[in-house]
């Protein structure tokens, strides 16, 4: 199976579907609906709380938080916990939708993205007219930050590596390393359930945080170190680099467009991920904005456009066109 990537046309829901949930650091109960958007419109989070009319464009400019989780917001309005969800729809394959929430955390679930898979497996996929842009990377690009470091390679797909290290038997350090299309994404990646160690976990109750969190959600380490408080153990030997490899894609899915690039990526988080998508932007001698063109069993990418623009958000119109987003489709969608 080819890399999601590399199907030139761009895509959307065939039909809305909803969950519910609660806020891993809220607490609070929530209904997430994502339904189907037009062409170019890109990943747009409505508040249907909140008089929102707008929306907030899922990009990396519109980050403002990287503790815990990953917040985007736009003016007032904003929506946290946004990786597992948008790794959902990076997975799938989807370029176009608008997802409707009640409140001002996406709801985790088991703390994986799998049951975000199932919902859009449920809804199906539409394929559209438009044709995807890539961001297609021809040179390398480096970030460091301490001891973290992720670089980009050129690559005819969408590849990601990624190692961590932990001082503890349990994960000590895991590698992993897949080139992204649906299947995969299914199998290895959505189910990896976010982790951290009981003491943590404790330490969040206690300054009101992680009000959501349990066993049915975060893997809890125990305090030795040698094993996990969930009954039924991990889902994979590995998952928790499997885990990483499911925040990183869905914070890089950020960047609003596919990427044409092999990441690598060791010892990173929410923090280090924007960080690396602002040096990336900022590289402008270093990628290129794509299409695929197909003919018969050909196909071959062309260059859209080059920016020399130097800052990072100067170059997301580059990938997802800014056009004044309708009105809000929550006012008459039925659920």
């Amino acid at each position: 199976m080819a890399p999601l990537s590399l199907d030139p046309n761009q895509y959307t829901l065939k039909k809305s579907v909803s969950c519910s949930g609660v806020g891993l650091h809220s607490g609070d109960k929530v209904k997430l609906t994502i339904r189907p958007a037009s062409e170019n419109s890109g990943i747009r989070f409505y508040r249907t709380d909140l008089d929102d009319k707008n929306g907030i464009p899922a990009l990396m400019n519109k980050v403002v938080d990287t503790r815990l989780a990953t917040t985007i917001a736009d003016k007032e309005m904003y929506v946290s916990t946004t990786e597992h969800v948008m790794a959902a729809l990076q997975g799938f394959g989807i370029d176009n939708a608008n997802i409707e929430i009640n409140g001002a955390e996406v709801p985790i679930m088991d703390g994986s993205a799998g049951p975000f898979i199932l919902l859009l497996k449920r809804a199906g996929l539409k394929k559209q007219n438009a044709m995807r842009k890539f961001l297609r990377i021809t040179k390398e690009i480096s970030f460091t930050s301490g001891d973290t470091t992720i670089k980009i390679l050129p690559y005819e797909g969408y590849k990601i590596s990624s190692e961590i290290y932990f001082e503890d038997s349990i994960i000590d350090k895991q590698t992993y390393s897949l080139d992204i299309n649906q299947d995969r994404f299914s199998k290895e990646i959505s189910r990896a359930r976010t982790f951290g160690y009981v003491e943590q976990v404790e330490e969040l109750w206690a300054n009101g945080l992680a009000q959501g969190g349990n066993l049915d959600n975060v893997i809890a380490i125990h305090w030795d170190r040698n094993s996990i408080l969930n009954e039924g153990g991990l889902r994979f030997g590995d998952e928790f680099i499997r885990h990483k490899v499911l925040d990183l894609i869905g914070d890089l899915a950020l960047m609003g467009c596919p990427i044409l690039g092999h990441i690598v990526a060791t010892r990173s988080g929410h923090t280090q991920h924007l960080g690396f998508m602002k040096t990336v932007a900022e590289a402008t001698d270093c990628w290129e904005i794509v299409e695929l063109e197909t003919s018969n069993e050909n196909s071959v990418f062309h260059r859209v456009s080059l920016t020399t623009k130097s800052l990072g958000e100067q170059i997301i119109p580059f990938f997802v066109p800014q056009a004044t987003p309708s009105k809000s489709p929550y006012a008459t969608a039925a659920c």
